[in-house]
């Protein structure tokens, strides 16, 4: 297909995941994978050069890990100066889907993610997926709907992906009756999916679609659905985002706390 797909990596076990599920897609899509680590050289004064070789090697490493999980797929590796965040998103530029694992080896004890990762799905020019260190491959992709117009390319992005793995799509809606307009009751839910979902259905006929509205607050029901699912994807922001917020609090939530695999989706700017 002659796609570019990106994997950041930092020789964590975290890192050593999102290389497998990086190399899996580049096999799915034909296309090139790339394993990238970033670093930045000591700010303190150091009294020898530093060498480099460990990080080629790091990268060399985690290139091989990745021939080994899909022996066909060409990928390449590069070792390139500078943060973590700023290196990947400018590397996004060129890559059709970035995937990095969901903690890093600079993460505090306790923390759900890595800022890396969040910052990333925050400023990427392409969908990225945040990888847990134990995927999995069986089970639906949950995608979330809102009925935005940002949230377009996550339907779109969630039907090609599932056509890719032969998976079932699960389009999930979060309905609270006591906060919903009055004169408006479920079939208002119903109908927002059914309207998100109908062009793509056309497009992909393979593709088997569930629509489940489900009862409660966004953010709870979307991590509980996440269960079992192989996949989950997300639209960078929906309705009720913040004027120049990035992320909006149901995609960061979900990045935190879902059970699976995460997909971001922005689209490109």
């Amino acid at each position: 297909m002659g796609s570019l797909i990106v994997v950041g990596v930092d020789g964590s076990s975290s890192s050593d995941a999102a290389v497998v599920h990086a190399a899996r897609e580049a096999q799915r899509r034909r296309a090139t994978l790339r394993v990238v680590h970033a670093f930045s050289w000591p700010v303190a004064p150091v009294h020898a050069p530093v060498d480099p070789s460990p990080l080629d090697s790091l990268a060399h490493d985690s290139a091989e890990l990745a021939r080994s999980v899909a022996p066909e797929v060409e990928v390449t590796d590069a070792v390139t100066a500078g943060g973590a965040v700023p290196v990947l998103a400018a590397e996004s530029r060129a890559a059709d889907l970035m995937v990095v694992g969901r903690r890093g080896i600079g993460g505090f004890v306790g923390m759900l993610l890595g800022s890396t990762a969040v910052s990333l799905a925050a400023h990427s020019q392409c969908p990225v997926i945040v990888v847990r260190e134990e995927p999995d491959d069986t089970g639906p992709i949950v995608l979330a709907v809102d009925g935005s117009p940002e949230n377009e390319n996550a339907v779109e992005f969630a039907f090609a992906e599932a056509a890719l793995r032969g998976a079932e799509i699960i389009a999930a809606h979060a309905w609270l009756p006591d906060y919903a307009p009055a004169g408006t009751g479920v079939e208002s839910a119903e109908r927002l999916l059914a309207q998100a979902v109908v062009g793509r259905r056309e497009r992909h006929p393979d593709v088997t679609v569930r629509q489940e509205v489900l009862s409660g607050e966004t953010r709870e029901v979307l991590v509980e659905a996440s269960r079992g699912a192989q996949l989950m994807v997300v639209g960078a922001r929906g309705h009720g985002g913040l004027a120049g917020m990035l992320l909006g609090s149901v995609s960061q939530a979900v990045l935190h706390h879902a059970h699976c695999p995460v997909a971001v989706v922005r689209g490109r700017t």
